[in-house]
């Protein structure tokens, strides 16, 4: 019967990291969400989970849904879409379309970045939606983004109008500015733009909302939002040497102070924090009993680097131990995941690595089942090497 198995290794990381931890960054955000990309490592998480008003930012779940289509090829970024009047329709920052244009893909996506057009909005979603209609579209939009976890998102419309039950959460915005960085790097750079001159005709919305893209901080993206209810939010993404930091915030009073925030949090996740090599891959951590095994352990390796963000300040030790069911049942290939290291660094998640298969363990022969039977008896009969003798 596997049983689970723990090895506490403390003395491993002795020489990691804290003497005292980093202050928490206290923001003036209702909700706030800060991750470091690189690492996987939240830096500071706020209300995050619950379920707000996302305004503009859930313009990015349409861009995300465009970007897929298209990659698929149900979209192409010279293919010029009519106007409806329903899109038409739509106050706010707007391209000030009208229902005589067709507009190309290409540009309706930089209108949606840059100028938060909520009118190319509508023309996108219409376009994809599987009946025509903005509607069905959003309900495209909320069962794409449970299948990508963005657990507490439900869409009503395309671009964030203000709607009864149109809500995201800070963490699950944060998720979906990671997925757009990730899974479509062709485009990403769009939203480090500043302006977007379309056609002459939007003289006084040319320009991008974004308060950090000139900051020459490291921001690059990704998308403001704006609305009575939801107050005034950001969802912003900076990249400094090889680290990444991601963000959402929302409830701010004005856009003076989404402004000052954002910067805050940029500054501090990068100042506070540094990433560090904790241990080479293909470390031995640890061995893992084998049951049946040629050999009666296993050792435990770490398959890549094991790199972790943690406070600049200090040094002490930091808890981790090795965690797996066993004894180990056989044949074991090399590389095979076995075990997962949990590192807790103080004041800061947990960090769950992966520890793999040092060898391959091959099942034993008849003398390893025969004694393994004879063990399996003397447990059983509550007997011990000893007494058998």
């Amino acid at each position: 019967m596997l049983q689970a198995g723990k090895r506490l290794i403390t003395a491993l990381l002795a020489s990691a990291v804290l003497a005292y931890p980093a202050h928490a960054f206290e923001t003036r955000a209702k909700a706030a969400f800060v991750l470091d990309q690189t690492t996987g490592t939240i830096l500071m998480s706020k209300n995050a989970d619950e379920a707000l008003p996302p305004a503009s930012m859930s313009k990015l779940m349409t861009l995300y849904m465009a970007f897929e289509a298209v990659r698929k090829g149900s979209l192409k970024m010279e293919e010029k879409l009519p106007v409806s009047q329903h899109a038409m329709s739509y106050g706010g920052s707007t391209m000030f379309l009208d229902t005589t244009d067709r507009i190309k893909v290409a540009d309706l996506l930089r209108g949606i970045i840059v100028l938060s057009g909520n009118d190319a909005c509508a023309v996108i979603a219409e376009t994809l939606s599987p009946d025509g209609t903005e509607a069905g579209f959003a309900r495209q939009m909320t069962l794409r983004a449970r299948e990508m976890g963005m657990t507490n998102s439900t869409f009503v419309n395309s671009n964030g109008w203000p709607a009864p039950g149109h809500r995201m959460s800070m963490r699950d915005l944060a998720l979906l500015a990671s997925r757009l960085i990730n899974d479509f790097p062709e485009f990403y750079p769009m939203f480090s733009e500043t302006e977007f001159k379309f056609d002459g005709r939007a003289r006084q919305n040319t320009q991008n909302r974004n308060p950090l893209l000139k900051l020459d901080i490291g921001a690059d993206g990704l998308k403001t939002g704006h609305t009575n209810e939801a107050g005034y939010g950001l969802v912003g993404s900076a990249k400094r040497d090889q680290r990444r930091v991601i963000f959402a915030v929302s409830g701010m009073e004005s856009a003076k102070a989404r402004a000052e925030v954002s910067e805050q949090i940029v500054n501090w996740a990068f100042r506070q924090f540094s990433e560090r090599k904790l241990l080479p891959a293909g470390k031995r951590i640890a061995e893992a009993d084998v049951w049946r095994g040629a050999v009666p352990r296993v050792g435990l390796v770490t398959k890549s680097d094991v790199n972790v963000l943690l406070p600049v300040i200090g040094q002490t030790k930091i808890d981790a131990e090795v965690v797996y069911n066993g004894p180990l049942k056989t044949p074991i290939q090399k590389g095979d995941k076995l075990a997962d290291l949990v590192i807790r660094p103080v004041d800061l998640p947990e960090i769950r690595v992966p520890l793999v298969a040092e060898t391959d363990v091959s099942m034993g022969g008849f003398t390893v089942k025969m004694r393994t039977a004879i063990t399996v008896l003397m447990t059983q009969f509550g007997m011990n090497a000893k007494d058998a003798t």
